[in-house]
């Protein structure tokens, strides 16, 4: 299996790893890698959600069930996508975990059994807090890992005083024992600033996956649940070999907080981030717009740096974010432009804008009501004989006779410019978000997504049809209680599923 973080249809660089406890691939983490690695969200810089797996075919796939010999355990909930590390410690396959109750943990992938546990810190409790909905809140946003350095990259909210203080720490810790490294975490409250706009822990969450692009990891940042306080949309940067000077970008008004799961996309020294909605200003200043930054995080401020649609003050008002879920990367070649990104709003809409030129207010390639209801959590894309796709939780609009369903496929029709057309809807029963395993990046395709907060099991569907591929399982093989937006990842041949204090694996 190869683990795949750029889109199939470019050439990928493999790498050849040695060794088993330390991988001297890349001084990042968007190189393709011979391992069967998952460093970061949805498998990729791209943030596209696809996995590549010889044997995984849609035959194949029907046989999944719950491995009963697999047993983890790990306190507090996760929302945070999982790890996967292939030779990570001590010559074994682990999971990495990462919970509310700030405990990392690392997994034997082939048992469930803990290798090690680090605890970060006591995590705030909700009624310690301004607003919310995640009780307690530790940590969130989902970790990347450099391999160069074997190190895992991630935010801790804590309380050192029981409730009084809230921190968000950015730490450093090693892969083989959880140990932090000197000069982390970063307070970031007492670290970081945006010109005169200082940031505040106490109303500000960190749900967004973290990137590491070329010697720096990228957090963002957004409010609460109950948009309560004065938070900030912010991007902050750590270089790793100077920690103690980050830098910070934030949304001129308050709001406009990067809160998707899906978080920090990236392609080269780039990197970019939807936000949501700023209050109580008339002048456009860094919400409802997916954003482009060099290395820093640096916001150039001009239009083909940013994308806001033209109706931005109106989706403001109406608290309907178009930072629902985080921007990806998609090449379309047969298209002018070819090289695009996607974002997926509140309002419905999916937007197609072009990469190399954002465009500023109103100037997407082309924009259209894929959804009846809100979109919001992580997105896949994917590319069969049949076209190209782009997946998400929400309500179809126009769907095929007979489907309906919370799961939307839509196809992206190559032209100048390229169009959008509803391709299936499914029922996949919850709140998860989705992503894709091939056999060799564009056959056999299967859509897999979690019924979280709903009936709480794991579901495939046929990535050209939405045709049911893997219903549930049996009566035994519910995950337990799954948390909104969380996603499963294929990994050595299995898919691994977070639920409350516990990793679940689906086995062939």
């Amino acid at each position: 299996m190869i683990s795949r973080v750029a889109s199939f249809n470019l050439a990928s660089v493999l790498i050849i790893c040695v060794g088993n406890l330390f991988f001297p691939c890349s001084s990042d983490s968007d190189v393709t890698s011979t391992s069967t690695s998952v460093l970061e969200y949805h498998n990729g810089p791209r943030r596209d959600g696809v996995y590549i797996e010889a044997t995984m075919t849609k035959a194949s796939a029907t046989t999944f069930h719950l491995d009963p010999t697999f047993k983890a355990q790990i306190r507090g909930p996760i929302y945070a996508q999982l790890l996967y590390i292939a030779k990570g410690v001590k010559g074994k396959d682990v999971i990495i975990v990462a919970s509310e109750a700030n405990d990392v943990a690392a997994l034997d992938a082939a048992t469930g059994k803990t290798i090690w546990t680090r605890t970060l810190g006591t995590p705030v409790p909700l009624r310690k807090l301004p607003c919310g909905n995640i009780n307690p809140l530790g940590i969130t946003g989902m970790p990347v890992v450099d391999m160069a350095s074997h190190t895992i990259f991630l935010d801790a909210m804590i309380t050192p005083d029981n409730g009084t203080t809230k921190k968000h720490l950015i730490f450093a810790l090693t892969l083989e024992d959880g140990s932090i490294l000197h000069g982390w975490p970063v307070d970031v409250s007492a670290k970081v600033a945006f010109g005169k706009t200082a940031f505040d822990s106490s109303v500000q969450n960190q749900r967004g996956a973290l990137a590491f692009v070329k010697g720096s990891v990228y957090v963002p940042y957004g409010g609460h649940y109950g948009d309560c306080g004065h938070y900030h949309g912010w991007l902050v940067g750590v270089p790793v070999t100077n920690p103690a000077a980050p830098k910070a970008w934030a949304t001129g008004a308050w709001g406009g907080g990067s809160w998707a799961p899906g978080g920090v996309a990236s392609e080269d020294s780039e990197v970019f981030i939807t936000t949501g909605n700023t209050f109580g200003t008339t002048t456009w200043s860094g919400g409802e717009a997916l954003l482009r930054f060099s290395a820093g995080p640096v916001f150039g401020g001009q239009p083909s740096d940013y994308f806001t649609p033209d109706n931005w003050q109106a989706l403001d008002e109406s608290d309907t974010d178009l930072g629902g879920t985080g921007p990806i990367i998609l090449d379309l070649p047969a298209s002018t432009p070819s090289k695009l990104l996607i974002a997926l709003g509140k309002d419905g809409k999916l937007y197609l804008i072009d990469r190399t030129n954002l465009g500023g207010v109103g100037n997407q390639i082309a924009v259209s009501r894929v959804a009846t209801n809100e979109i919001i959590g992580g997105a896949a894309a994917y590319t069969t004989a049949r076209g190209t796709y782009v997946v998400f939780k929400g309500k179809g609009s126009s769907c095929p006779p007979g489907q309906s369903g919370d799961l939307t496929a839509v196809r992206i029709v190559p032209g100048s410019p390229p169009t959008v057309q509803t391709a299936w809807c499914a029922k996949q029963n919850g709140k998860g978000s989705p992503m894709v395993t091939t056999t060799n990046g564009h056959d056999e395709a299967i859509v897999w997504s979690v019924g979280a907060e709903g009936d709480n099991r794991l579901h495939g569907f046929d990535g050209d049809t939405g045709q049911i591929i893997y219903a549930g399982g049996g009566a035994d093989e519910a995950i337990g209680p799954a948390r909104r937006y969380h996603t499963p990842i294929l990994a050595g041949g299995r898919i691994f599923v977070a639920a409350d204090n516990t990793v679940k694996a689906f086995v062939r």
